[in-house]
């Protein structure tokens, strides 16, 4: 069978069954792909919903140029809502981070200023990390497109989870790298059901250099567990990736 290219795009691209593409997406299909009128490809919203869709014009073209023609039933989601919040390292780490725990099914990613914290992201890297996520929601053949927050302090951070009760039950942890912590992967076994459909898990991992000790009291006083992910240092990079992997790893085994 022939893989079929997946697209994401808005809900309000669709009316009728027809779909409206963008300039972006035309470029994409007609110059990159090369897709000519009749060659079908997949269409995802990033709200759960699949379709297969068939090209009707020669790209670029006014609207429609595309249609639905049958709805595609997918289960690619984890069982219940996975927050990371990851403190942002230097240079392109973060975009690494995105790209990884996307695939593998996070549902919200908060970047956090920590105290260590040494770079201020533009409204341009926003907008190219929210490019990068939905790239590889597509890749992944995920459901769902991850909510991708704006920067915000460990303490902004707290405070929002806090006042907010738009998760139900969440388990929190606190990734520490030094200290006598219990391990993630043991902690998860005896605390998370797994059978679980309404619980939502939350982890954070630090930055360069790790948490400072009012950071680690701070989330403690939120209900973050610290927990450890094992005998070695991890980069700042590679941590959330790891936490992240050892969660799925239990859910879906």
């Amino acid at each position: 069978m022939v893989q079929l290219q997946r697209l994401a795009i808005a809900p309000n691209q669709i009316h009728d069954q027809q779909i409206d593409l963008t300039a972006a997406q035309q470029h994409y299909l007609g110059r990159v792909l090369r897709l000519q009128p009749g060659d079908r490809f997949i269409i995802l919203d990033g709200q759960g919903h699949w379709w297969q869709a068939k090209l009707n014009v020669n790209l670029p073209a006014p609207p429609p140029q595309a249609e639905i023609l049958e709805t595609i039933t997918v289960k690619t989601e984890l069982p219940l809502e996975l927050t990371l919040l990851a403190a942002i390292p230097k240079g392109s780490g973060f975009e690494e981070i995105l790209r990884c725990t996307t695939e593998l099914g996070v549902t919200q990613l908060i970047p956090i200023l920590s105290e260590r914290t040494l770079v201020q992201p533009s409204p341009q890297k926003l907008l190219r990390w929210r490019r990068i996520i939905t790239e590889a929601a597509e890749q992944s053949e995920r459901q769902v497109i991850p909510t991708l927050f704006e920067p915000m302090s460990w303490q902004a951070a707290l405070s929002d989870i806090n006042s907010q009760n738009t998760i139900k039950n969440p388990q929190r942890y606190l990734c520490v790298a030094r200290g006598d912590m219990p391990h993630l992967c043991n902690h998860l076994s005896f605390q998370l059901p797994s059978n679980s459909v309404t619980d939502a898990i939350m982890i954070a991992t630090g930055p360069e250099g790790g948490w400072t000790e009012t950071e680690i009291k701070e989330a403690i006083a939120a209900g973050f567990q610290p927990v450890s992910l094992g005998r070695r240092i991890l980069r700042s990079v590679t941590a959330p990736i790891v936490a992240v992997s050892m969660i799925v790893g239990y859910l879906e085994r």
